[in-house]
């Protein structure tokens, strides 16, 4: 059973989580990937633009900040599941 959105939202009073990135702006301007494993980081709106690589318990996966992301986390964009597809095997 999950637990609901409500319940798993950060206090108010607290404000957003967020981890500071030293080389943000460098990553703007020249557009060098910050590698970071702070899945949990908020994006905030000073980031659009920068190019980030996530991790996903097994690889970076490359992401590059737009608007539309603004307030969410950066888990959201990098999977850490493969998709189940199932194959039929010749072998019968």
């Amino acid at each position: 059973m999950r637990a609901s959105v409500v319940a798993l939202a950060r206090s108010v009073w607290k404000g957003p989580y967020f981890v500071h990135f030293p080389n943000l702006q460098e990553s703007i301007q020249h557009g060098t990937p910050i590698k970071t494993m702070a899945r949990s980081c908020t994006i905030m709106p000073h980031m659009i633009g920068a190019l980030f690589e996530i991790h996903n318990g097994k690889s970076y996966v490359p992401l590059r900040v737009t608007e539309d992301m603004v307030g969410r986390k950066l888990g959201e964009f990098s999977h850490t599941r493969k998709r189940f597809s199932y194959q039929l095997s010749k072998n019968k």
